[in-house]
């Protein structure tokens, strides 16, 4: 995965008073006491700078905690390792301690790296703990200059497959920081021919392509005071793609849709919700256009929880079509919406399950994608184990319960 920069919060929108007092004491015993000093209380209309602001709601509803899925899942969007295979980010058993309670049978390590990378995060999981784990490929980005790479690509990919690897995971690599001269001139498009070859190489194997090609809506405009992620955006500014040379989130989607059309035999999984759970009408039209696309929720039930009703209409419609997935990061702690453990579980599990109303959508004190709360939707016995267990394992050709 690309490491990003990350920046501190911003500072408050003004500082608190304070005072100090300074008292002096005696005693017969040990003489005068050194100076002390008191942080006095701010004024009670003192400005409170936004980042300290945490406000607890008064509402008084249902709260159920669902601690175990009703159904066995396959988590299908998560990260267990670096992409060279240098670094492991929690070890089977800690993962396992957590699977177990929460009731998820299979985890989908999309980040597994390539050649000896890849062969080495399999050792690691998949050896360890047979059946519990799957591990996805990746594009190796660094030998894009040289020649024949397309059809080089391509053959590594079935030598992946033949390692192992149950598919291929696309970073937003492609479309907002891969160049046409690596890391200098015009950004490579989603759609270039020149990666045919690959999507073709992974309908022609079997092999699944997760893809992530955008992010959402608001990281490509101006962060202002009319953009619903102007914290979070302050707080990673290296994450906005407005301005520059970075083409727009439509233009992007489009590309995207290009690559789906000109590879029916490909299975796409489009992670986040079709990289636009903002719009579901348009995640609604790709899904009815393109048959060969499947879609996640990892780390949007955030958008999903607060259009409640749309959402429930579109896991209705496409309970066949829509995979569980996290995003979960074990010991992440830039991204609180995607830190791997029980808490983060819970609140999924939450969402699909029950018809609790404003809820946290993170495990965390203050809201970090956007300050509102979320409702659950509340599926029927049948859609949720659909999308937490059976979806996943038609597409990656898992045994069924």
């Amino acid at each position: 995965m690309i490491k990003m920069k990350r920046r501190q919060w911003l500072t408050g929108l003004a500082a608190g008073a304070a005072g100090v007092a300074v008292a002096r004491r005696g005693s017969a015993d040990s003489g005068p006491s050194p100076t002390t000093r008191v942080q006095a209380q701010p004024p009670a209309d003192a400005p409170l700078a936004l980042k300290d602001f945490q406000p607890k709601s008064m509402l008084r509803v249902p709260v159920h905690t669902v601690g175990r899925a009703k159904f066995p899942v396959i988590d299908v969007h998560t990260h267990l390792s670096r992409s060279d295979g240098t670094r492991y980010l929690a070890t089977p058993q800690e993962l396992l301690e957590v699977m177990d309670r929460k009731n998820v049978r299979t985890m989908v390590n999309l980040t597994g790296g390539t050649g000896a990378g890849l062969a080495s995060s399999i050792k690691q999981f998949e050896t360890a703990a047979p059946g519990r784990f799957v591990t996805f490929t990746e594009p190796s980005w660094s030998r894009l200059l040289e020649p024949g790479y397309p059809q080089w690509q391509a053959g590594e990919i079935e030598k992946a497959k033949n390692a192992g690897a149950r598919g291929l995971k696309v970073l937003k690599t492609l479309g907002l920081f891969l160049r046409e001269r690596g890391k200098e001139g015009p950004l490579l498009k989603v759609d270039d021919a020149r990666f045919d070859p690959v999507w073709d190489a992974c309908g022609r194997l079997g092999l699944p392509v997760a893809i992530h090609v955008s992010d959402p809506q608001a990281f490509f405009l101006a962060t202002d005071r009319h953009n619903e992620r102007y914290e979070e955006l302050s707080n990673h500014p290296d994450w906005s793609f407005h301005g520059r040379d970075y083409p727009g989130n439509a233009e992007i989607l489009e590309a995207r849709n290009r690559v789906f059309a000109r590879h029916p035999r490909t299975q796409f999984i489009v992670l986040h919700v079709g990289n636009n759970a903002e719009d579901l009408a348009y995640v609604s039209e790709s899904l009815d256009r393109f048959k060969n696309t499947v879609v996640e929720i990892g780390a949007r039930v955030g958008e999903l929880g607060r259009q409640p009703r749309a959402a429930r209409r579109f896991f209705d419609r496409y309970q066949d079509r829509i995979l569980f997935g996290t995003d979960a990061v074990p010991r992440g702690v830039q991204t609180p919406q995607q830190i791997f453990g029980d808490e983060l579980y819970e609140i999924y599990y939450r969402f699909l399950e029950t018809e609790d109303e404003y809820f946290d959508y993170a495990p965390a004190p203050v809201p970090p994608q956007g300050r509102w709360r979320i409702y659950g939707i509340g599926l029927p016995d049948a859609i949720l184990k659909r999308v937490y267990h059976d979806n996943a394992a038609r597409v990656l050709r898992l045994p069924s319960l």
